[in-house]
């Protein structure tokens, strides 16, 4: 598989008096993107719980990968992309947006069923020097226990990101061993301003109906 697969990850933040229907066929909405050729693979539905920064408490995620940029561009600029964007919007009290490329091989591109997943954004301090970032990223691509996949990279999409720049992916086989993984974050904390971390398990097709 190659070292260069697109990571694309929204968190979606849904009205609190937003009809339960309606959410309900938004995820519906959002997984049939999965149709659009270039994607790899794609998921969305309920998060378990947001952490880090108090500002930031989302309800919703979508997880998508890519072979490239060119490839994430044809999906964001899809006909059925857009159309679903458009019905979904105003169900969205906040959202954000976060692209990185890959910092390793995958062995696979496609997250079973069952699995879960910690999305991790880093905002750094203001004035840091490339050193300090590459520290960072340093720090977070070691390996935590239990753990099955883990990807991070620095944000290449902005306008949507709320000053995040730093993202990251960990995979595990469930939510047991999610919860006992340790962070590795404390090593970086004096360079970091805010952290949003967001958990989430992978729906079963049957679920997404």
């Amino acid at each position: 598989m190659s070292s260069s697969t697109i990571e694309h990850v929204v968190l979606i933040k849904v009205k609190p008096d937003a009809d339960s229907s309606q959410v309900d066929t938004m995820i519906t909405d959002l997984n049939g993107l999965i149709s659009i050729d270039t994607v790899l693979h794609l998921t969305s539905g309920p998060v378990l719980n947001t952490t880090g920064s108090s500002l930031f408490t989302f309800t919703h995620m979508l997880h998508s990968r890519y072979n490239s940029k060119t490839d994430l561009d044809i999906y964001v600029q899809h006909p059925n992309h857009l159309s679903v964007v458009q019905s979904v919007l105003p169900l969205f009290e906040d959202f954000m947006v976060m692209d990185w490329v890959t910092d390793r091989t995958l062995n696979t591109v496609v997250i079973p069923p069952g699995c879960a997943v910690r999305v991790t954004f880093l905002k750094l301090k203001e004035n840091l020097g490339e050193e300090v970032k590459d520290e960072v990223l340093d720090v977070i691509k070691e390996n935590l226990k239990g753990i099955k996949q883990f990807t991070c990279g620095e944000n290449f999409s902005p306008d949507l990101a709320k000053g995040f720049s730093i993202a990251s992916i960990a995979i595990f086989k469930g939510v047991n061993e999610m919860e006992e993984a340790d962070s590795n974050l404390e090593k970086v904390k004096d360079f970091v301003e805010s952290v949003c971390a967001v958990d989430y398990v992978v729906p079963s097709p049957s679920n997404l109906q």
